[in-house]
């Protein structure tokens, strides 16, 4: 299917992309792609995408906390609160029907793509302004997450009607 390969072909030039959903490439149709093995300490690079065409959630876990990032949004993250065990009905790659159980950070990504696929993004899973980051390297060269409010003047409705 080619639009299966042209989700993986906007997805593998990205390091960190973990997942990709076909409204994201402008295409209105349930098929996502995820790489599966991200949460590990393995390189998830080495992993080929899986694709899932009318993915459907048939049970899920307690949600719990953990981090997340998109390609629609380069270099903003936050923490969102997600479940950490999927079971999903839909159809793969070739065609055949499958049922597959997901779990840990796999479930985590494909619950995210699967929001693609509702109009929902992370930043809509986020509570509070505060949450959502950028990550940059301080003068050491160590990760530091900068509060996007500190980048961003946030401009409130009270401030407009002065």
């Amino acid at each position: 299917m080619q639009l299966i390969r042209d989700l993986k072909d906007t997805l593998l030039p990205h390091q960190n992309g973990v997942g990709l959903a076909a409204p994201q490439i402008g295409v209105i149709l349930r098929v996502v792609i995820i790489r599966l093995g991200a949460g590990n300490d393995q390189d998830c690079e080495a992993n080929s995408p899986i694709a899932l065409v009318n993915p459907e959630i048939v049970d899920f876990s307690e949600e719990c906390k953990d981090y997340d990032g998109c390609l629609s949004f380069p270099g903003l993250y936050g923490e969102t609160t997600r479940p950490h065990y999927l079971r999903v009905t839909g159809i793969d790659e070739d065609r055949k029907p499958f049922e597959r159980d997901f779990t840990g950070f796999d479930a985590v990504v494909l619950h995210h793509e699967i929001d693609h696929l509702d109009g929902v993004l992370f930043i809509d899973r986020i509570e509070r302004l505060e949450e959502l980051y950028r990550v940059v390297m301080d003068s050491y060269g160590k990760p530091v997450q900068i509060p996007v409010t500190e980048i961003v003047p946030i401009i409130r409705v009270t401030d407009l009607a002065e």
